[in-house]
């Protein structure tokens, strides 16, 4: 049994119509926002740069192998920006601005834009991005542990289909 005191109705009920303009943040909220915010932006201008490398990746890719390779480009470009969207959402629940200026993405980003010019080079650079991109996550995650259920979520999700991404991109190197 948990320790936890539920709080009653009537105070939940005026607590609630307190610092309405602050929306999804409430007083129950223990997170420092700032440094989530912080983190959600970083996180976003990651699944950013992401999405532009392999759409890169899926035009300039040759060779006899390519068309597995652009596919599987493409299909993780779509699913990037399915990231960056719920970083976004997120972003703006807390109150906050999404950062899409792209002189700070780069900046901003935990991995970093190679283009890579062969196919192996491509993929590999994809994999290394992933692997920082699993590992960022991770920490975020355990960083924010219970103080932001929500956001934590939104990560774990995330970090899911970011190991599949490096699965599938260390599939590709190992066929070429």
């Amino acid at each position: 049994m948990s320790n936890v005191q539920l709080t009653d109705i009537s105070t939940l009920r005026q607590r609630a119509r307190q610092n309405v303009e602050d929306g999804a943040v409430t007083e129950g909220y223990h997170a420092d926002r700032e440094e989530i915010l912080r983190l959600l932006n970083g996180s976003l201008a990651t699944e950013l740069v992401c999405v532009l490398r392999y759409k890169r990746h899926y035009y300039m890719a040759k060779g006899i192998k390519a068309s597995v390779a652009a596919a599987e480009f493409l299909e993780h470009a779509g699913q990037e920006a399915e990231h960056a969207d719920k970083l976004a959402e997120r972003i703006v629940q807390l109150g906050g601005e999404p950062e899409f200026n792209p002189d700070t993405l780069s900046k901003n980003s935990h991995a970093q834009y190679v283009a890579g010019n062969t196919l192996k080079e491509m993929i590999f650079e994809d994999l290394v991005a992933e692997r920082i991109a699993i590992d960022s996550y991770r920490e975020i995650i355990q960083f924010i542990g219970e103080k932001d259920p929500t956001t934590r979520r939104i990560f774990e999700d995330i970090l899911a289909q970011e190991e599949e991404h490096a699965d599938d991109m260390a599939d590709l190197l190992e066929g070429i």
